[in-house]
């Protein structure tokens, strides 16, 4: 099993180049990066697990720019989003964005998009909080016309874009779907939490599910299964990725159980000293 991690990384926290260089070193196989914007003050959202909002959620870095310093000083080591806030992008932007990180980096990156909890944040990057979810469809259509080998338009309900020549391209190459053109672009993971709607974007326009915490994996999986062979997906199945998670033997056992090959473990928003003491610590893990 693959052991990645992730960190709110900050103003505050170890830095992306000294964390990048110290996991490669160390064994492990990814770093994935979170995104917010900003936190407005005013905000009515609550916190999702409760409680006040931790402060690091209003000092996150952008986790492009920290992914590409992270990515300069290692050679291995893969890098991810967890995730983009896709509907708050322009996505011609974020297209080029993606696909640059993906070829600088050989191929290592792993795009994780989700549709957030934060209605204000979103208000502020003008999007309707109601069809956060349908734009984020239509952000990765365009993205994907952008992507594909050969100058491709999009015309979709909240974008579009005319058949252009788009470089670099990411490196992966694509991935064949019944009835329907192959899917462009680097690995894309989708974040959030089982039910219908979510794994019908799974299997529709990505690779695979970033389930938040790894929790109920066992009665989750036949339906994201079933709704992978539904869509006319490949017979290798769609990626499973448990995220943010605190590890034990027992929980990454239950996981291989399942078929799961990557995990993506918590680690705490610090400084330089506390985060090696949490890598130390999950060492005993890889």
């Amino acid at each position: 099993m693959r052991i990645a991690t992730t960190i709110f990384a900050t103003d505050e926290t170890i830095t992306p180049v000294r964390l990048a260089q110290e996991l490669e070193q160390r064994g492990f196989a990814g770093l994935y990066l979170p995104e917010h914007t900003h936190i407005p003050v005013s905000r009515e959202s609550p916190y999702p697990a409760g409680g006040p909002l931790p402060p690091e959620y209003g000092r996150t870095l952008d986790p492009f720019v920290a992914l590409g310093q992270a990515a300069a000083v290692t050679d291995r080591l893969g890098l991810g989003t967890g995730i983009t806030l896709i509907a708050q992008h322009d996505p011609i932007v974020l297209a080029k964005q993606t696909a640059t990180l993906d070829f600088l980096s050989g191929g290592r990156f792993t795009l994780g998009i989700g549709f957030g909890w934060n209605v204000e944040e979103a208000a502020d990057h003008g999007v309707d909080w109601a069809r956060r979810r349908e734009v984020s469809r239509d952000r990765m259509a365009l993205m994907r016309a952008l992507w594909a080998e050969e100058p491709t338009a999009y015309e979709g309900e909240f974008g579009s874009v005319r058949a252009s020549e788009a470089y670099p391209k990411p490196v992966r190459p694509p991935r064949e779907r019944t009835g329907a053109p192959p899917l462009s672009g680097p690995r894309t993971l989708v974040g959030g939490g089982a039910g219908p709607k979510l794994f019908a974007h799974v299997a529709e326009y990505a690779d695979g599910w970033l389930p938040i915490g790894g929790r109920g994996l066992t009665e989750a999986l036949p339906a994201l299964r079933t709704a992978w062979q539904e869509a006319g997906r490949g017979p290798e199945g769609p990626a499973v990725v448990p995220y943010a998670v605190r590890p034990s033997p027992g929980k990454l056992a239950h996981y291989a159980d399942l078929g799961v090959d990557e995990v993506v473990l918590q680690l705490p928003p610090a400084g330089e000293g506390e985060v090696l003491r949490a890598l130390d610590a999950y060492a005993q893990y890889l």
